[in-house]
């Protein structure tokens, strides 16, 4: 079954690059192997209950979508092929359809990267396991041991990393964990494949299930989420927290009490506003809200910026993590929580290290204390393998996001220009817009759902670029999979929640148009490309469930916090209920969606009861 898997998936790459690609593909060679390597890799890193489901389904489809020929798949001529690739894309089945997505997205986006390095280097070509692992910052090969401490530390993203450090440079004796790697910002480009591979879980290759699925993304890597982000900063808006307090009895975190840490943590990640040029498609989402009328803001970032106007991201492993270690914290990354128990008094991590060989082996860490930030999803699936807070994973919420494809007359893009940073907040916390990366390969992967103007990336990315309408409505759950170590995320969107994005797609592409757009392409499979703003009567209201493309950065509220007990996972400071010693300081925390970039809300709160903790030893 291996062979004849890996053949199907060869054969459905080669027809993708051809399709998409064309003469810019040259003959098939080792651009084309690697770009299959890369895809089967990605299979290979999603979640391991989706796998095999995969594997057969993608032998289904080839021995169907060829059916009644007797020809095998990969005997048929490359127009034969690509027949039966439209034909299993137009199936009523769904499955079907997002298996197409599936390995058409990431050959597109695999063979972009080819390309890349090629322009760049025609001798460069992608890096093999080996020489990744070479380039791996010195602290993982270290391989520092897992041993017992008075204070441990499961995850280092922002939560983490500010517990690790506060509590260090207090005098505790302090080791922090991870599941991933120790990768310096400089190692891989951010938004490429490379990235992709090595800073992101499962590849990348997440989504929450459900009528309309969302996928999402989380990192896998020392530093979390504030290696992989665009590192966008807002504080958590005043009617947020009071809606908090109302109605998860979440005590001394009104305004007043939360101002102080939010100005602290925007003087330890040098919180600013670029210092030159706005990207010109940052600039026409302002100009557009400006002819309607509408409230936009230019959102600052955790970036420290030279006289010359250049710009280094202040990440966790840039920060807190250095100030962790000069405190005396240990790090030891490439170590994975299975599961919690409590023994004399102690709590006791049974954990998985992942050896440079690929090997595994098992540890057992003890400790008096045990703060666990792992993330909106790990965080519960682990407190859930260890048989701890009942509610836990039950009330997950994301930021639902929809994104448009703008084309303009004249040049908004360009191979630097990173993530614009305008955002309008016209309508918020129930509605906002913004602007996406939109490198070419993001384009191409944004065009899937309007196949007939893919073409027009090739020439035309430089006028292009991706806007987003994002909302705070829908409900998920986390919930642990016997046998598997991945954790079945679920995410339900009601009909009020389509309608809001339909909404919010309306009103940014009025905003577009303002802005000069000649053409819009939402993420909606077989909409009709929109010209003119009397063509938004053609947005369905609401929006389809099962044609909807979605995705989200954005998690969070799986473990909220407060006095409530009946609906909160943890108390006010994060100490679990009915658990001595046991907390929680990521973004499972945050009682609801807060309407804005959660990483400025996660930083003040992981402060705030950092400090509470150490006031009441």
């Amino acid at each position: 079954m291996k062979r004849a898997f890996e053949g199907a998936v060869s054969a459905l790459c080669y027809s993708f690059i051809r399709a998409h690609f064309g003469a810019r593909a040259g003959e098939p060679g080792p651009a084309w192997n690697r770009t299959v390597g890369f895809v089967l890799a990605q299979h290979a890193r999603m979640p391991d209950y989706l796998r095999l489901p995969f594997k057969l389904l993608t032998l289904v489809f080839v021995a169907w979508s060829n059916f009644p020929r007797l020809a095998g798949y990969r005997n048929l001529t490359p127009d034969g092929r690509w027949t039966r690739i439209e034909r299993m894309r137009r199936s009523p089945l769904g499955p079907f359809r997002d298996l197409v997505r599936f390995y058409e997205g990431l050959s597109i986006f695999g063979f972009h990267d080819e390309l890349a390095r090629t322009a760049a280097s025609p001798a460069l070509s992608a890096p093999t396991n080996a020489q990744a692992a070479a380039r791996t910052s010195p602290a993982l090969g270290a391989l520092a041991p897992v041993e017992d401490s008075e204070i441990v530390v499961i995850g280092s993203g922002p939560g983490g990393a500010i517990t690790a450090c506060l509590l260090a440079e207090a005098g505790h004796e302090v080791t922090l964990v991870d599941s991933g790697p120790f990768l310096t910002l400089e190692e891989c480009q951010p938004f490429t494949r490379e990235e992709m591979e090595r800073k992101y879980r499962n590849g990348g290759m997440t989504a929450a299930l459900g009528g309309t699925k969302v996928a999402y993304v989380e990192a896998n890597c020392v530093g979390g989420g504030s290696e992989i982000n665009a590192g966008l900063y807002h504080r958590t808006p005043e009617n947020i927290l009071d809606a908090w307090r109302r109605e998860f009895q979440l005590e001394h975190a009104d305004l007043s009490d939360m101002v102080l840490h939010f100005e602290a943590c925007e003087r330890d990640v040098s919180i600013s506003h670029l210092p030159g040029t706005v990207p010109a498609a940052s600039l026409k989402l302002h100009q557009g809200a400006q002819i309607k009328g509408w409230t936009s803001l230019e959102v600052p970032r955790w970036f420290k910026y030279s006289s010359g106007g250049a710009g280094e991201k202040q990440s966790m492993s840039r920060t807190f993590i250095p100030r962790a270690l000069k405190a005396g914290c240990k790090l030891v990354p490439g170590v994975r929580a299975r599961r919690l128990t409590r023994s004399r008094g102690r709590w006791v991590v049974d954990a998985e290290r992942t050896l440079p060989d690929g090997l595994r082996s098992r540890h057992r860490l003890g400790c008096k204390t045990l703060f666990v930030c792992c993330g909106a999803i790990q965080t519960p699936a682990l407190l859930q393998a260890s048989g701890i807070a009942p509610f836990a994973g039950r009330t997950l919420r994301m930021h639902p996001t929809v994104k448009v494809v703008a084309r303009f007359g004249d040049a908004i893009n360009s191979r630097d220009m990173g993530v614009p940073v305008h955002q309008v907040k016209e309508f918020a916390p129930r509605l906002s817009f913004g602007c996406s990366i939109s490198g070419e390969p993001h384009l191409a992967l944004a065009m899937l759902d309007h196949p007939a103007h893919a073409h027009e990336v090739g020439e035309g990315w430089p006028h292009m670029a991706i806007y987003y309408a994002m909302i705070t409505g829908g409900s998920g759950s986390v919930a642990r999979l016997p046998g598997c170590r991945d954790p079945l995320v679920r995410f339900t969107l009601a009909g009020a929640d389509m309608r809001d994005l339909a909404e919010g797609t309306r009103k940014l592409c009025e905003l577009l148009f303002a802005a000069g757009a000649e053409a819009l392409y939402p993420t909606v499979d077989a909409a009709a490309p929109l010209y003119h703003i009397d063509d938004l009567v053609k947005v369905d209201d609401p929006l389809p469930h099962r044609r909807t493309s979605l995705m989200t950065i954005h998690l969070f509220s799986s473990c909220p916090m407060g006095e409530d007990k009946r609906r909160c996972v943890t108390d006010s400071f994060g100490r679990v209920h009915g658990h001595d010693g046991l907390y929680i300081a990521d973004a499972s925390l945050l009682c609801t969606a807060p309407g804005v970039n959660p990483q400025g809300s996660i930083m003040a709160f992981a402060r705030r009861n950092a400090l509470h903790f150490l006031d009441r030893q």
